[in-house]
């Protein structure tokens, strides 16, 4: 939102959007030239809220073009090069975003086991209830808080959803008064879930280790089975063939005459 910013800032944005650098105040220069600069702005939203005069069209237009022009200097729009409005968010997209929402809380409650079914009956309900025009997909946050949310909450603490299980939102009409989300806790066992990322990195770290220590260096460095127990002692025979050997092996010194013989 570029016109919450100080004024100054579009004295700045003027030189990089001219030369493509940007000087402080100690002379030295930044290159901007690969830069794309994306800014956004509620210029014209409060103007654009109000009510069109005539019954041919119920959106004012052309309100949101006059707010930027009093907002911006004419020197600062001609450096822009398109000025993009946006448009409403259709159905299909803010069921997307209802999708995503969810995902979120189920993944919130993976290590609960707990996994989250929702009907086309509730996401068109909460695609309803949780976009407006004006504000856009902000309020959906909240419908979920509070529809969602805070049973599924009570039924994981204290309910039916202590040891995990499966949950699906549907909508429910009342006798008298409007249609509310309900959740159904399913009998059937849940599903197996995918390990989460960091414990696939952890496997994959362990199996890793255990495939270093299976190399040919760590083979010879790993004690043997038979380390650390007592070795044979050898028999009373090969001990005696032994001690042959080795006085056949030693020299003979001949014998001298004693004197006279």
């Amino acid at each position: 939102e570029i016109e919450k910013a100080h004024p100054d800032l579009f004295n700045i944005l003027l030189q990089i959007m001219d030369h493509g650098t940007l000087t402080d105040s100690n002379g030295k220069k930044v290159d901007f030239r690969n830069v794309v600069l994306i800014m956004t702005t509620n210029a014209g939203a409060s103007d654009m809220s109000k009510p069109a005069i005539g019954f041919k069209s119920s959106r004012r237009e052309g309100d949101d073009m006059e707010a930027i022009n009093r907002l911006f200097t004419p020197e600062f729009r001609n450096r822009l090069d398109a000025t993009i409005q946006f448009g409403h968010l259709p159905p299909e997209v803010v069921h997307r975003v209802v999708e995503k929402f969810v995902l979120q809380l189920e993944a919130q409650l993976a290590d609960r086991n707990v996994t989250i079914e929702l009907s086309p009956e509730a996401t068109e309900w909460l695609s309803q209830e949780g976009y407006d025009e004006l504000m856009g997909a902000r309020p959906l946050g909240r419908v979920i808080q509070e529809h969602i949310k805070k049973p599924l909450a009570d039924e994981v603490l204290f309910g039916r959803l202590v040891k995990g299980g499966t949950v699906r939102v549907i909508v429910e009409q009342p006798e008298s008064g409007p249609s509310r989300l309900s959740l159904n806790v399913l009998e059937e066992p849940v599903a197996p879930r995918p390990d989460p990322v960091p414990a696939k990195k952890a496997k994959a770290a362990k199996a890793a280790k255990a495939s270093s220590s299976t190399t040919p260096a760590a083979r010879k460095r790993k004690p043997s089975a038979g380390r650390g127990k007592a070795e044979p002692k050898p028999s009373p025979d090969a001990a005696g063939e032994g001690s042959k050997a080795v006085k056949r092996k030693r020299p003979t010194v001949p014998s001298v005459p004693k004197g006279g013989e």
